[in-house]
């Protein structure tokens, strides 16, 4: 059966249960006497009970049906008024991403210490790729990420976290594992290992070029495990941002990382949310935890972070972010 019944004329109908009156609830809801005469009657026509007992002279009083009634409509406009202010409970887990390279490093001492700050905050965590990540992003199949500012567009808004310096990853015994910093001149001449991911692949060879240089790639690895392992075993340099805290391959074999000097400012490490996108409490609430760690990288992976309150040149899409 179709819903004829109006928000306005439960809210008029509780209301008159509430004040004892018509006259005392129309003062309260500044409204005519008239117009919630008739709104209660309508509502009283359309389910062909009354409400209210009515006596000449004396106070209004709920009927027995209309108590049971009123009460569930009263319990109804109260969680109404909580879904529209946001503050609907229980709240749904919030979808959010990391970055797939980030993950080992990143997304566990972050579930950890979300929970130990907001242990009532349900989320559910994803580990992507770039392009799928951007993907989830646009789709909104997650409310936010934590990755590299690679092929963002100006329609995903992102707050810097850290700026993360490349680094080389070399076999122990390799003869540039001596020096105490490598640039990339240092490594043009080197067969590199380079992680199979289209944009962190171009990304890698634009540092290249952008100095004149040619890198000699002789491995794509589709992790960055088995980057690194590569390069333990002798078969190669590799080239990351990500540095886990080990100084040994997922086969045991040592190997030692080397900051390249000349590679730039770093790269932005972001928490990214699509413009457009209105985050729901909870997320708003996990994107500015999330902003609120400035250390969520090993001390030898990031060469700035942002100290709070410093300002970020990329707005949120809500003004309900921290403060720039």
């Amino acid at each position: 059966m179709p819903l004829s019944i109006t928000l306005r004329q439960l809210e008029y109908a509780v209301a008159v249960a509430q004040h004892g009156g018509v006259t005392a609830a129309a003062e309260a809801l500044h409204v005519s006497q008239p117009a919630l005469s008739v709104a209660l009657g309508q509502l009283e026509a359309h389910l062909g009970r009354p409400l209210f007992l009515r006596r000449a002279g004396g106070p209004i009083a709920p009927t027995s049906f209309g108590r049971d009634f009123l009460d569930a409509a009263a319990v109804q406009l109260a969680a109404l008024g909580r879904l529209v202010a946001g503050e609907a409970r229980p709240a749904a887990p919030v979808p959010f991403a990391c970055f797939e390279d980030l993950a080992p490093v990143v997304l566990a001492p972050l579930l950890r210490r979300l929970g130990a700050a907001a242990p009532d905050l349900r989320l559910a965590p994803q580990v992507l790729g770039f392009e799928p990540l951007i993907a989830a992003l646009r789709g909104g199949r997650i409310d936010l990420a934590v990755t590299y500012d690679l092929g963002l567009d100006a329609g995903i808004a992102r707050q810097l976290l850290a700026r993360v310096a490349p680094h080389a990853v070399l076999a122990a015994d390799h003869p540039l594992a001596a020096r105490a910093r490598l640039t990339l001149a240092d490594l043009a001449g080197q067969p590199l290992i380079l992680t199979d991911q289209g944009l962190s692949l171009g990304h890698m060879r634009r540092l290249f070029a952008d100095r004149g240089l040619a890198p000699q790639i002789a491995h794509r690895a589709p992790t960055l495990d088995l980057m690194r392992s590569l390069a333990a075993n002798g078969l190669g340099v590799g080239i990351s941002y990500t540095r886990p805290a080990t100084d040994r391959s997922a086969d045991g074999r040592a190997l030692v990382t080397r900051t390249l000097a000349d590679a730039g400012p770093g790269e932005p490490l972001v928490l990214a949310t699509l413009r457009g996108n209105p985050l729901s409490a909870a997320a708003d609430r996990l994107a500015a935890l999330i902003a609120g760690m400035q250390d969520l990288l090993p001390e030898s992976s990031s060469i700035e972070t942002m100290a709070p309150g410093m300002k970020e040149t990329r707005a949120w899409p809500t003004a309900t972010r921290p403060d720039d």
